[in-house]
């Protein structure tokens, strides 16, 4: 998807051009393991709700396998993209807060929050009210960054995990948890160690921290920017060419290595 005027570009969110494909590809790869969930719960049709969707560019592909995709957001400006960019009769999007879900009360067979609960301060509201939206026999799928393998800074990212941390997290709120994670091939790690070897020559022009004594506001454009100078070195610097879904795949073992934690969770 190429660069849209209309949104707030913040150096995080995938969608914007071949400098951020690797982030487009990553993200994008959640998704297709989830439509091999959805094609798995049965014939007579899988509701999907989409919690934390963003501009939805994930969200509308799982309407070729489900018979019903909800995405949610506390965000307008992300829905109103949502509504002005993507059609379908399968297709919706509301703005809801789960944490205070109001007259939201639908339940899914399949519950996805991809990239979320990174971001949230106190998480287990928001975990309970994912719980509240799987219906019997659901389950919900969930992935964050591998705090293990994080080597840039993002001011978005209040706190990240590793697996025990995340399986900690989310034991609290369900019964049954699954950690996997989601892995790139050789073609991802080439661009990964070109990517760091990136922020380390950035980071080594501030010795002294002092990055974190700008005003939020001033940092948050400065972490925008250096993502595409980043992003762009590393697509340089590692000769490789666009990466896709497919460079990822979701496997059980070595989750120390794994670029994002993916877990299953059942009430």
């Amino acid at each position: 998807m190429a660069s849209d005027g209309t949104r707030g570009f913040t150096g995080e969110r995938p969608g914007w051009g071949e400098d951020f494909h690797y982030d487009e590809a990553r993200h994008l790869a959640a998704y297709h393991h989830a439509a091999k969930l959805v094609s798995g719960l049965g014939e007579d049709g899988c509701r999907v709700l989409d919690a934390g969707c963003g501009e939805g560019f994930g969200t509308q592909t799982l309407t070729t396998v489900a018979s019903a995709v909800t995405g949610v957001d506390y965000s307008a400006d992300a829905l109103a993209f949502c509504r002005a960019h993507w059609s379908s009769p399968r297709l919706s999007f509301r703005q809801v807060d789960l944490t205070r879900p109001g007259d939201f009360a639908e339940t899914f067979d399949l519950v996805l929050s991809f990239q979320v609960v990174e971001h949230i301060v106190d998480p287990t509201p928001f975990l309970e009210g994912l719980r509240a939206c799987i219906a019997p026999g659901g389950q919900l799928m969930l992935t964050t960054p591998n705090r293990l393998k994080t080597f840039s800074e993002n001011p978005y990212h209040v706190r990240e995990y590793d697996r025990d941390e995340l399986a900690e997290l989310l034991g609290r709120v369900f019964s049954r948890v699954e950690i996997s994670g989601m892995h790139g091939n050789e073609r991802v790690k080439a661009f990964d160690r070109s990517r760091e070897k990136a922020v380390q020559r950035i980071l080594r022009l501030d010795p002294l921290g002092l990055r974190h004594l700008l005003p939020r506001k001033v940092f948050e454009w400065a972490f925008a920017r250096l993502a595409v100078v980043v992003r762009r070195q590393a697509r340089n610097d590692s000769g490789e060419q666009k990466l896709v879904p497919e460079d990822f795949f979701v496997s059980g073992t070595d989750l120390d290595e794994a670029v994002d934690l993916v877990a299953l969770c059942r009430p």
